[in-house]
């Protein structure tokens, strides 16, 4: 539910690349699909004004092909306020322009300059019920991401927090709560009697794309793993919660990651890094990474990266879950994979077997698809392998939209919580200890392949 009164949405960061790409075209879809009453007001230090501004969030309507009447007066109204984010002044001044009612904050802007901004807004006096998003990375290590949530709990209480991980859509969240929840036959086996691994890829076909002076310096073991991955293993592998309260949710997720750890407190033997060379993807060619414009060579970054991790819960204890992700790979891969035991034994005279059963529940496109054996039609005593698979709901909404319509109605629900922040650091940690000592060596993949082999633990 949207809160009685009209939220105030403030962009800080208005004129940046997320505020455009991402978060007001979310915005448009959201608004136009959904009865959503709101102001709108952006800020940056450009030397824009109000009609500047309206123009970009008209240009992110735009492909709307019929507007609502909630869009057309959010475009109407939309404010800009010119300000330096990281003086306490400035922000003073910018809420003072904000009309009554709640007031989100949402921070479109890089890491640093978002610490930044939350330091400086100590020295101001927030209205009530003020909710802060942030995007990820949330701190670079455990200690920043604590002292980083040491400053925003002085701000506002936890519940108006928001860390947004726009990889945990309310879909995708609750296309693996019902599927987990409501089949007694799947739940009753996710479990280390039956499973012997579950991998989570994220794996995408897209290269650097520009991304050089975030991506150079954080590399994929940061930008995929130590965030996304860990808490979509967090949803896969946490107890069935009471409710969906937020609440709940949020610490059944937290408990798993407490559990979890790298496999066998080993991160050298665990982890793999390699980073992509020229080739072509597709029919698009592709520079090596170390060529690509704005990164630095010497850094050694890694543009795939490959964690294996226990997760030591009664549930779960013994079996792997392998994190991989890459960038210049073959094709767009986002999914869980539960690979289930072998049978305990095959008869004689059976023929053909040669795998166990596979539950993929897809995140980006979201399908679910379960391999097992049947008998062949050919030869009844020969198995032959099949698919059952159907479409999962992607929800009305894109990730931008879906992670707005929750700060908008004060649900905290997909927000990452900031034991969960600075857990996903504590986690990961060991493995960037052990690459940064050169402990793991830099492997290279050719673009437009399937990127190192999976690395084996047993």
């Amino acid at each position: 539910m949207i809160p009685s009164e009209e939220p105030t949405l403030v962009v800080l960061g208005a004129a940046g690349d997320l505020t455009a790409r991402l978060l007001l075209p979310g915005l448009a879809e959201l608004v136009n699909r959904r009865h959503l009453p709101m102001r709108l007001v952006g800020s940056d230090r450009a030397d824009w004004d109000d009609d500047q501004w309206r123009n970009r969030v008209r240009q992110a309507f735009a492909g709307e092909a019929d507007r609502s009447p909630d869009a057309e007066t959010i475009i109407r109204t939309a404010r800009y306020v010119q300000a330096d984010v990281t003086a306490a002044q400035d922000l003073d001044r910018l809420l003072g322009t904000c009309p009554p009612g709640p007031v989100v904050l949402y921070f479109a802007l890089p890491p640093a300059i978002a610490e930044q901004a939350c330091r400086a807004l100590t020295g101001v006096d927030l209205p009530a019920g003020t909710r802060l998003v942030l995007e990820k990375p949330f701190g670079s290590d455990a200690a920043s991401a604590d002292a980083l949530n040491e400053i925003l709990t002085r701000l506002v209480p936890e519940d108006q927090v928001h860390r947004v991980d726009h990889y945990l859509g309310l879909s995708t969240v609750l296309n693996i709560f019902g599927l987990r929840y409501t089949n007694r036959m799947l739940e009753s086996v996710l479990n280390s009697n039956h499973v012997s691994g579950v991998d989570i890829l994220l794996e995408e076909s897209l290269a650097l794309e520009g991304r050089a002076g975030y991506y150079d310096s954080a590399g994929a073991l940061v930008d995929m793993l130590q965030s996304h991955a860990l808490h979509v293993l967090s949803l896969v592998a946490m107890e069935p919660p009471s409710t969906l309260d937020a609440r709940d949710v949020r610490d059944g997720a937290s408990a798993v990651l407490r559990a979890t750890r790298v496999w066998g407190a080993d991160p050298v033997r665990s982890s793999r890094r390699a980073r992509y060379t020229a080739a072509t993807v597709g029919e698009r060619s592709v520079p090596s990474y170390a060529d690509e414009e704005g990164v630095d060579p010497d850094r050694r970054t890694e543009t795939f990266a490959e964690v294996i991790v226990e997760v030591n819960t009664w549930r779960w204890a013994g079996v792997p879950f392998r994190l991989r992700t890459g960038k210049a790979l073959r094709a767009l891969d986002k999914r869980v994979v539960i690979t289930f035991k072998e049978p305990n034994w095959v008869p004689e005279g059976l023929l053909g077997y040669e795998r166990s059963d596979r539950l993929h529940i897809g995140l980006d496109p979201e399908v679910l698809r379960l391999d097992f054996n049947v008998n062949g039609l050919a030869d009844p005593r020969t198995v032959e392998r099949v698919a059952m698979h159907t479409q999962l709901e992607p929800g009305d909404l894109p990730a931008y939209g879906q992670v707005l319509a929750g700060v908008l109605a004060a649900d905290p629900t997909l927000s990452v919580r900031g034991d969960q922040a600075v857990r996903t650091w504590q986690i990961m940690e060991p493995v960037l200890r052990a690459w940064r000592a050169d402990a793991v060596p830099l492997l290279e993949y050719e673009a437009g392949g399937d990127g190192p082999p999976p690395l084996q633990v047993r």
